[in-house]
């Protein structure tokens, strides 16, 4: 499938170019901005996975110890009877369970940094429980597809964009964590849409004590974070102090599953650095697999891009709902929608296109923002999970990622209208 996608990205992009290069007057410079783009992408493509070294070189070197000090096994039992039910085939006790749940932490207190390599790590371990090496398993894409939709609990980056633009723009009396609430819904409506459709094609029943009571841990989570958010609003906190107290408890998680790691296995006298050391060595291993995948999709999205057809499909999309009578004060954000599920700095960077045109305090800003905040970048992660372990027949997992996309992208435009519009 993604052989298919990724040559489509191409040929069209380069089929829509070459026509107007041809036959709309002035388009001469199309070729060399696309070509430039090509270029770029791969520029950004390397830079990306050479980012990712001494990061995934830290994680896997900290989990490396934690396997050793015995804590990924015990996360591992502590999800087993959610696990057994989501992910066939995996043992309750293999450390691919604790790597899962480590990821999905990470996604959810929006700590990117940390939960790209554990997810690498959960992938390669899902990957040594494979029997064919070059297709995706099931539990390897019920894993992408919970990770494609991953629920952020709080998006502090996009809170942050926002208040430095209400600066910028002298909106006064602006809150930027006014979209916390639908974002959270949103991305959860996205996750649960995601477990779902991959459960119903791998036959998995969801009615299950295991998977009910992590859906209510989970939305008390949610209601915890909202009331807690709300508390420091009315006490008068500014956006950027609750900000800076969300991204505390975020970074002070991680460093305390640092800590515990190295103490554990300090107390199991456990060669703590050779540990290190091994792991390091596995991430830096990693980081060189996935260079050829990540350069490739991002060049196909550039073509895709700078050639306009992103642009044809907006505007079709604007002439469908006119048509049809929708309200289409959304349309501005269709290109965030779209691009989302491509590249998430791409999408970032159209949030912040939308706030500069319409406002940071406008309908088109606030659903924008909450559009960014919803889903992660499918392809990304698609091309990253998989490219790293070399799995080059993805089955359906882009197809079904794609759709947990949608889910979280409308319930985003619904939510935005019933809050803001």
């Amino acid at each position: 499938m993604l052989n298919y996608i990724w040559v489509a990205l191409l040929l069209i992009g380069f089929i829509v170019g070459l026509i107007k290069v041809i036959f709309i007057p002035g388009s001469g410079p199309l070729f060399t901005d696309m070509l430039n783009g090509v270029f770029s992408a791969s520029k950004t493509g390397f830079e990306i996975s050479l980012g990712l070294t001494g990061v995934m070189a830290l994680w896997l070197g900290i989990m490396k110890i934690g396997e050793k000090a015995g804590v990924i096994g015990l996360l591992a039992r502590g999800v087993a009877p959610l696990f057994r039910t989501l992910f066939k085939n995996v043992p309750p006790e293999h450390p691919a369970n604790g790597s899962i749940t480590m990821n999905l932490s990470a996604n959810m207190l929006g700590l990117g940094n940390a939960a790209t390599p554990l997810g690498l790590k959960a992938m390669t371990e899902l990957q040594e429980l494979n029997p064919d090496k070059e297709r995706a398993s099931d539990a390897q894409i019920m894993f992408l597809v919970l990770n494609t939709a991953g629920i952020t609990l709080v998006p502090t980056s996009v809170i942050a964009i926002r208040q430095t633009m209400a600066v910028e723009q002298h909106v006064a009396g602006f809150n930027a964590a006014d979209i916390f609430l639908p974002t959270l819904i949103a991305t959860f409506i996205a996750f649960v849409a995601g477990m779902s459709i991959v459960a119903i094609s791998q036959r998995i029943n969801l009615l299950r004590l295991p998977v009910l009571v992590f859906l209510g841990i989970f939305g008390g989570l949610i209601g915890g974070a909202y009331a807690y958010v709300q508390h420091l609003v009315a006490t008068g906190h500014s956006t950027d102090d609750i900000a800076q107290r969300i991204g505390t408890i975020g970074s002070g998680f991680i460093l305390f599953l640092i800590m515990a790691f190295i103490a554990a296995a300090v107390v199991q006298k456990q060669k703590v650095y050779e540990h290190f050391v091994e792991g390091a060595k596995e991430g830096i291993n990693v980081s060189l697999r996935i260079i050829p995948y990540l350069v490739g999709m991002l060049i196909a999205i550039s073509v895709f891009r700078s050639s306009g057809c992103m642009d044809f499909i907006v505007q079709g999309i604007a002439a469908g709902a006119a048509a049809l009578g929708l309200n289409t004060d959304f349309v501005p954000v269709v290109p965030v929608m779209l691009m989302k599920p491509l590249s998430g700095s791409g999408a970032q960077g159209l949030m912040v296109d939308v706030m500069k045109q319409y406002g940071v305090a406008s309908f088109p800003g606030k659903l924008a923002a909450i559009m960014q905040g919803t889903t992660e970048t499918t392809f990304y992660v698609l091309a990253v999970y998989f490219g790293s372990v070399g799995v080059k027949n993805t089955r359906n997992a882009l197809v079904l990622g794609l759709i947990a996309d949608a889910f979280g992208m409308v319930a985003a435009i619904i939510l935005g209208y019933l809050f803001f519009h």
